[in-house]
């Protein structure tokens, strides 16, 4: 028997696979930041979670995964950044 960790609401395979396809083909920051937005707007659990799913069980290459979390944490950071500015 194998043990899993559920996420909560998970994806079925073919929904996998096209998340994945999908997180191939966005190259640049702008898209990327568009799609998780996107993302995030109409799923329960946000996209960086299904990411490190991925990168987890090994669907998604180290590079692809990377390049998505660098992008969306250096876009939470510098939010956090500017919200810091305004109160200061």
């Amino acid at each position: 028997m194998t043990l899993s960790l559920n996420i909560g609401n998970f994806f079925n395979d073919s929904s996998c696979h096209a998340l994945v396809d999908e997180l191939r083909k966005k190259t640049s920051e702008e898209d990327i930041l568009d799609f998780e937005e996107k993302f995030n707007s109409k799923n329960e659990k946000n996209l960086h979670i299904y990411i490190c799913r991925f990168l987890k069980n090994r669907s998604i290459s180290r590079a692809v995964a990377s390049k998505w979390l660098i992008t969306i944490i250096k876009n939470k950071e510098s939010k956090i950044d500017a919200l810091q500015k305004l109160n200061n």
